[in-house]
């Protein structure tokens, strides 16, 4: 035998790194066009917002995806996988007015730095389709996708609700309330009437709802969320006429419950019901404004769900109630929203457990009008609501009918009275737009004295967001202070006209943005309709739950707003979600409040992207959180260090196999051995990435397989890897027999290759070192044989009543039959079943194994 000697490198990942990305990017490596000779798989991430520096909290999204879009090139796909900055924003403008950096400067260079953090971390993006929402080439179509809603109606604009700081005379975000206060100044914050954009987002809320059941590729606990954000509510709206005041109506309630209706002791009012802002301005009632501004500065999430200490007064006006004739006072409650239903509730607390804490608390009658059946409710006795169906009592006509029957029943009466109608209420409201900020898109019409509003034409986009100097957090929007802008001309008539200074929300940005992706660089139209068809939908989209609300369902509404316009035919825009977990340190989520990030950089300089990489993935599935620990990272690192050392050491051996398929020759059995578990973890690897996404559950086999093999070069002493061959810094790779270098090549080669989504740089550095040229990451994915890949035993569990009581060692082709029969004659079930009779005996299968399941009594 002739043995040759080599040297073998240290792992230095950093200059790996730096080899392999330089490489990626002077080839283009991971840019794409269409191709219709191959499957097309597009895979992205939510959009970031460029805050400044990433944390692995933030960048863990960005790992998953690449490791799935890494895969599938090498399965044959035609990979998207592009990124881009969600780059308008409120932190930018606070920044400004903070820092006195301008919030152009102060997003640029962090979208520069956090780039750059990306890209040392080796993710595969298409850069060339970079796109950042804050430069005019793409916020010129939201400015157009404005219009054209604009033309259809599906933009509009109407008087609402907006937080004020009367100190700082602006206008504030929800997010800028803090405790009921001014973030900047802690005033005190009202509430004020302005016009406002709006979205038609409800005249697609039953579409959007009833197509959530078609996306069987999303979490079921995202399409819950949405399904009660839509909030569709099958009951009737009634009217209760104001007393003695006969010409201003009444008040709208919609209820699901109007066989309650006879139990409505009071109605509740919504602090920003018209009716209470008007009776606030009148003479006498500064009082009742001052309360009603605290009511409304309170968290609006809050109180929609009762968390407020609830709260309310006395109008001192009454409603009739339009079933029993007698009249019931009119209260505000802080619990109640203007933008829910009609901002109004009819106050049933024997049967609503917020309307009864309430009439406890106040001193309100409590009338019960439904009996559970086989029960009897005394209101006085009661110690909280009864909220479920029953029969009716104290309800006049309608007494004794079961609570399905009175709503028919009672619906139909208020029709034929005039006292109501049937209807559909959903908790979706239409998509307030309007943002009094600078740092946005801004709103494409212009006010003329003489016209009106009038939209400005397309082919004068974008409409620029102006430099503007200063930022104080004080006065009107800042574009409002700019006369250069605000000053204009009218389009259609040539007279003086005012700008809107209003921006959009941000969500505008990032409900779209999946298509201009497709179609970067088109400065004709948002995108190309025929590159949309060829890549959409998106196939793989990940990203946090907390976007699981508004970003979705405004993405799918845009979507079906860009269907019909003629530009897509798609119905959703992503086929499969993933939502990842949170990162967290010493139990918290990072964040830079917390002073408990980590970062990547920092980790890299230390142990490598790769190792960064491999961590992140392997300590728990994607959707799970994940406690960091720097000794689970050095953990990965030493992993890595290991198989460069298994892979570099047997590298010249690898190469000089003289057999290329060890299928064909004869095989000893441990070298049986070894290929089994090569074909074994190519097929739970592969099931694991594509569909599973067990991320972490597929390291954990190539973490297998590499024990295997040292465990197999163990047992073929001429094969000698490991520490004492390092420390020698020399390893002999001697010439075996052809069959063992052809089962440890087949090895070798599948785990680089497995291993290179999670570690691409050190995989591409090996794959070279192999001898293969054209690199890793456009190498064909390893294939592997169902016959191989089967163990020629298996060892099968025998449950009795639920309890393992035996385990079978057997042929693995054994069928069902055979198992049943091998399980009753095992002496251990035996001892289990005396004295009883077997009624059931099932085989089960699955990823883990078969399972022999006995029932008897």
């Amino acid at each position: 035998m002739g043995y040759n000697f080599r040297i073998v490198r240290e792992y230095r990942p950093q200059a790996i790194e730096r080899k392999w990305q330089d490489r990626w990017r002077a080839g283009r490596a991971f840019e794409v066009s269409e191709d219709s000779d191959r499957p097309k798989f597009y895979c992205l991430e939510m959009f970031a917002y460029p805050s400044g520096h990433a944390h692995v909290g933030h960048v863990r999204n960005y790992m998953i995806g690449d490791v799935v879009a890494r895969m599938k090139r090498m399965r044959g796909f035609n990979v998207l996988h592009p990124f881009g900055w969600d780059a308008f924003g409120l932190p930018a403008e606070n920044a400004a007015i903070q820092n006195g950096t301008h919030p152009e400067t102060w997003t640029l260079e962090n979208i520069a730095h956090m780039k750059g953090q990306l890209q040392r971390l080796g993710i595969s993006y298409a850069w060339e389709r970079e796109i950042a929402t804050c430069l005019p080439e793409y916020y010129r179509w939201n400015q157009w996708l404005f219009l054209k809603m604009l033309e259809r109606d599906l933009a509009y604009r109407r008087r609402s609700s907006v937080n004020w700081c009367p100190s700082c005379n602006t206008v504030l975000a929800n997010e800028q309330v803090v405790d009921g206060g001014c973030w900047r100044c802690g005033t005190p914050v009202t509430v004020r009437e302005l016009e406002q954009w709006f979205f038609r987002i409800t005249r697609y809320a039953e579409e959007l709802l009833d197509a959530g059941i078609r996306l069987t590729d999303w979490p079921d606990k995202v399409l819950t969320m949405q399904r009660n954000w839509i909030g569709r509510s099958d009951g009737a709206r009634v009217r209760f006429p104001l007393e003695g005041v006969a010409d201003e109506g009444g008040i709208d309630v919609f209820t699901t419950r109007i066989d309650t209706i006879y139990g409505a002791t009071f109605m509740l009012l919504a602090p920003e019901h018209p009716l209470v802002q008007r009776w606030s301005g009148e003479t006498g009632a500064e009082a009742l404004a001052g309360t009603l501004g605290r009511f409304q500065a309170q968290d609006r999430t809050a109180r929609l769900t009762g968390e407020v200490e609830k709260e309310g007064f006395d109008t001192g006006r009454k409603v009739i109630n339009p079933f029993t004739g007698r009249a019931v006072p009119v209260w505000v409650a802080n619990f109640v929203l203007g933008e829910y239903g009609t901002g109004a509730v009819m106050g049933v607390p024997a049967h609503d457990q917020r309307d009864f804490e309430f009439a406890r608390k106040y001193g309100l009658p409590i009338t019960v009008v439904v009996q559970p059946e086989g029960q009897g409710l005394s209101a006085d006795a009661m110690r909280e609501a009864w909220e479920g169906a029953g029969i009716l009592v104290g309800s006049g006509e309608f007494s004794g009918l079961a609570s399905t029957e009175a709503i028919e029943r009672m619906t139909a009466a208020a029709e034929a009275r005039g006292l109501g109608a049937r209807t559909v209420e959903y908790r979706l409201k239409d998509w307030g737009i309007s943002r009094q900020r600078y740092w946005g898109t801004p709103i494409p019409v212009v006010y003329c004295d003489a016209c009106g509003m009038v939209p400005v034409p397309t082919d004068e986009l974008p409409v620029l967001l102006p430099k503007t100097a200063a930022f104080s957090g004080r006065g009107d929007s800042p574009l409002a202070q700019i006369p250069a802008f605000v000053d204009t001309t009218c389009p259609e008539c040539g007279g003086p006209a005012r700008r809107e200074t209003d921006t959009m929300d941000t969500f505008v940005d990032s409900s779209w943005y999946f298509f201009r992706f497709c179609d970067p660089h088109n400065d004709h139209l948002p995108f190309d309709p025929e590159r949309v068809a060829y890549w959409g939908p998106v196939d793989f989209y990940s990203g946090g739950v907390e976007h699981a609300i508004l970003h979705l369902i405004y993405s799918r509404f845009i979507c079906r707003v860009f269907r019909e316009l003629g530009m897509t035919v798609l119905d959703e825009p992503f086929t499969r979600l993933l939502t990842q977990g949170m990162v967290l340190k010493a139990g918290q989520v990072m964040s830079k409040s917390k002073g408990n990030v980590v970062d990547p950089d920092d980790m890299i300089q230390r142990y490598g992207a790769d190792a960064l990489r491999l961590y992140v993935m392997f300590v728990a599935p994607p959707e799970k959180e994940i406690e960091w620990t720097d000794a689970g990272l050095e953990g990965s690192y030493r992993f890595l260090a290991r198989v460069w050392r298994l892979v570099a050491q047997l590298a010249e051996t690898v190469r000089s196999a003289d057999v290329a398929d060890p299928g064909g020759v004869d095989l000893n059995d441990v070298e049986r051995s070894l290929r089994r578990k090569t074909h074994n973890t190519v097929k739970r690897v592969t099931n694991d990435l594509d569909p599973r996404v067990h991320l972490n559950t597929a390291v954990s086999a190539l973490m297998e397989l590499v024990n295997d093999l040292y465990g197999f070069c163990g047992r073929n002493g001429s094969l000698r890897v490991g520490r004492e061959a390092d420390s020698q810094g020399s390893v002999a790779a001697v010439a075996q027999r052809p069959a063992t270098v052809a089962v440890l090549k087949e090895a070798i080669e599948a785990l680089v290759l497995m291993l290179s989504p999670f570690a691409p740089h050190m995989c591409e550095e090996l794959w070279e070192e192999l001898g293969h040229t054209g690199g890793v990451a456009a190498a064909p994915w390893p294939h592997y044989q169902e016959a191989v890949a089967r163990a020629e035993q298996e060892v099968v569990p025998v449950q009795v009543n639920g309890k393992i009581r035996a385990r079978l060692t057997v042929d693995a082709d054994a069928d069902d039959d055979r198992l049943r029969e091998l399980a009753l004659a095992d002496p251990q079930v035996a001892r289990h079943l005396e004295g009883r009779k077997v009624t059931k005996i099932v085989v089960a299968g699955g990823q883990a194994g078969r399972l022999v399941s006995i029932v008897a009594v």
